[in-house]
């Protein structure tokens, strides 16, 4: 078995990506891909983390905590999916991007330590995830979303310092922007499905940056003229975006005190050169259209 860690981060998918494949439970788990409710494991295994202290679970508790976890006897993937596994979320932003996440995913991963693990993250642009993360988290912690410098901010960092704390567990990342080109292959390689397995109700992440007229037309004109490869529904899928995608999904305000204009687009270009040394990392595999 393996152990699939969906880490977020947050203000990326909401959750949709869980929602999508708690919808194809019954048809993942005919591949052997079990997607337990997040009730069933989220406060467990952050209580069950917390107790052990950094030491490895034995095997009678590992067993136990399985079967709180999942009905199924054996599976080939467990899927397990939280924004909160790298840290909540007024203390994601620091010296780094979620400076405890390390240590945190070496606790997490602990409560297993002889099954096979694996990491998925979505990263998403400085310039529009710190003003998310500071809307989310304000009321509670007017500081959270903040950074000395922002513009020193990497997720490179993180993704090294995953990578140093624990080297035997491969990484998958994909740019939040690029998720509405990607979602059937963001899809894929969380559960792992075969290319068979149509998965049902994908539509929930551009319907919700896209007009429903567009929509509406977008999958008329696939049914009637199917793509023939996966170059050409990203294709499609960037067309009908260009022409339909709703106003409020695409236009972020940036509200961030003592931002410039010239800092956002420092961020964004940060970003960019951010995202080509990822590619270049061992160990992670990026998703990219």
């Amino acid at each position: 078995m393996r152990i699939v860690y969906h880490l977020g981060v947050h203000c990326t998918d909401e959750e949709r990506l869980l929602r999508c494949l708690l919808k194809n439970r019954a048809a993942l788990s005919e591949e052997g891909i079990v997607v337990p409710g997040p009730n069933r494991y989220r406060n467990l295994l952050r209580d069950t983390a917390m107790q052990l202290k950094g030491q490895p679970a034995n095997r009678d508790t590992q067993a136990l905590l399985l079967e709180q976890i999942m009905d199924e006897d054996r599976a080939k993937r467990l899927i397990l999916s939280w924004d909160h596994f790298m840290g909540y979320a007024a203390t994601a932003v620091g010296d780094r991007f979620y400076p405890a996440g390390p240590e945190r995913m070496a606790a997490f991963t602990q409560i297993f330590p002889d099954i096979e693990t694996e990491f998925h993250i979505a990263l998403r642009n400085p310039a529009t995830f710190l003003p998310a993360m500071r809307t989310k988290v304000v009321e509670r912690s007017p500081e959270a979303g903040a950074a000395a410098d922002p513009a020193l901010l990497r997720w490179s960092d993180l993704l090294a310092a995953l990578r140093a704390r624990l080297p035997d567990i491969p990484i998958t990342v994909w740019c939040d922007e690029d998720t509405p080109l990607l979602w059937p292959e963001v899809l894929a390689a969380v559960s792992g499905h075969g290319p068979d397995l149509a998965l049902a109700d994908t539509g929930d992440l551009l319907a919700a940056i896209m007009l429903p007229e567009g929509m509406d037309r977008m999958q008329r004109y696939m049914t009637d003229k199917p793509p023939g490869d996966t170059d050409a529904r990203r294709r499609i899928v960037t067309a009908f975006l260009g022409k339909f995608a709703r106003p409020d999904a695409i236009e972020m305000e940036l509200d961030m005190p003592g931002w410039s204009p010239d800092l956002v687009q420092r961020l964004t270009d940060g970003y960019m050169q951010d995202m080509a040394r990822i590619m270049a990392m061992q160990g992670v595999t990026v998703l990219a259209p």
